[in-house]
């Protein structure tokens, strides 16, 4: 099983562009909570309790999260409750309000990465590992935490093997 460096590393040596990192910080969150908005119907009680698909999706995160490291797994897990929070107050609205707001997010959501994209110049990391998908927002959650002057000495590991976030260069067709 690949480390929490392993994952951060691969997936931050696609966003080394400040602009791109930026553009995550946005678009990563918009997609998170659409998912959980498109994925809180149908939802069933089991026993009392409730459950989506949106929930079985935040509980297998979760422990993909908590299994790299506790700390930051903890925090993933509330994030992702939060977002399946919202996914289920959407959820409750009507048909329309439930399925154009998480449409919405989610279309405005990868149109702002793909933003940031074209500025670092490089595909978003999920094209070439599909596991980019789940690490895109435990990356943002670590880019956060190294802006906040936490977590130094894993921004540091993660530089050392994906280099230090710099503006590219864009370079336009003559």
């Amino acid at each position: 099983m690949k480390s929490l460096v392993d994952h951060l590393s691969q997936y931050a040596a696609y966003h080394r562009d400040p602009r791109n990192i930026a553009s995550h910080f946005i678009g990563i969150p918009l997609i998170v909570v659409a998912v959980a908005v498109l994925l809180s119907r149908p939802e069933w009680s089991l026993g009392g309790l409730w459950i989506s698909p949106a929930v079985v999706l935040a509980l297998a995160s979760a422990w993909f999260y908590l299994r790299l490291e506790v700390k930051l797994g903890g925090l993933m897990t509330v994030l992702m409750g939060l977002s399946v929070w919202a996914g289920q107050v959407l959820a409750q609205q009507s048909t329309l309000v439930w399925l154009s707001s998480g449409l919405a997010m989610f279309v405005i959501g990868w149109v702002i990465q793909f933003v940031g994209h074209h500025y670092e110049g490089r595909k978003p990391a999920f094209i070439d590992d599909l596991s980019g998908l789940i690490v895109g927002p435990l990356f943002v959650v670590a880019e956060v935490a190294f802006m906040l002057g936490l977590r130094q000495e894993l921004k540091h590991e993660i530089e050392l093997r994906s280099g230090p976030v710099t503006l590219r260069e864009h370079k336009t067709a003559h």
